[in-house]
């Protein structure tokens, strides 16, 4: 007689994808929810702003009916005065009905694995310290680093994926990688 408890009782209530182009509305629907209409007004942003994610490094979560639940993306940056690159993270989002349930813990060691495997060097981000210190973040790495526009100094953290990686950085962190199409101009090309 099979056991009940034994066949499928933990399976995971959520899993984690590559971000598609599919994910967009989802994804941007997710974000108005969790974070409000200021969110396009952050410093971050502005790093983020006619950007692309770094390459590989945009993750969703979907529960397992296959809605969108959760979402984090990294983005390429530029350490200030020597110009070496870094990552941002961010935003990091889970739908309020999924709260509690470990998915942003999941995204975040997902990212972070992701990013350290492609060879990446640090990561930072601007979020709560509590939150992000279980990850390894702190503000020892970004002392010497700004954010364009206002922030919370003690919220900007970092972590080192290669130990001294962020030695020596410093200056204010500056757009970097792929530049983003127009939505319209990938509506062209997928027209003609």
């Amino acid at each position: 007689m099979k056991n009940a408890l034994a066949e499928g009782a933990f399976a995971p209530a959520y899993f984690i994808a590559q971000e598609t182009e599919q994910d967009f509305a989802e994804r941007e629907a997710l974000l108005d929810r969790a974070m409000g209409p200021k969110r396009k007004r952050k410093s971050s942003e502005k790093l983020r702003r006619g950007r692309l994610p770094a390459a590989g490094l945009a993750f969703v979560a979907r529960d397992k009916e296959g809605r969108l639940i959760g979402t984090v993306r990294l983005w390429n940056v530029s350490l200030g005065v020597d110009g070496s690159a870094a990552l941002l993270l961010g935003p990091l989002a889970v739908d309020a009905s999924s709260e509690g349930c470990g998915v942003g813990g999941s995204l975040m060691r997902h990212a972070i694995a992701e990013a350290a495997r492609l060879e990446h060097r640090a990561i930072l981000l601007v979020g709560d310290a509590p939150y992000y210190e279980r990850f390894g973040f702190n503000a020892a790495h970004t002392a010497a680093l700004s954010m364009p526009g206002p922030y919370e100094r003690h919220r900007f953290l970092a972590l080192e994926l290669i130990a001294g990686a962020l030695e020596g950085a410093s200056g204010c962190l500056f757009p970097a990688g792929r530049r983003e199409k127009s939505r319209r101009a990938v509506r062209k090309l997928a027209a003609a």
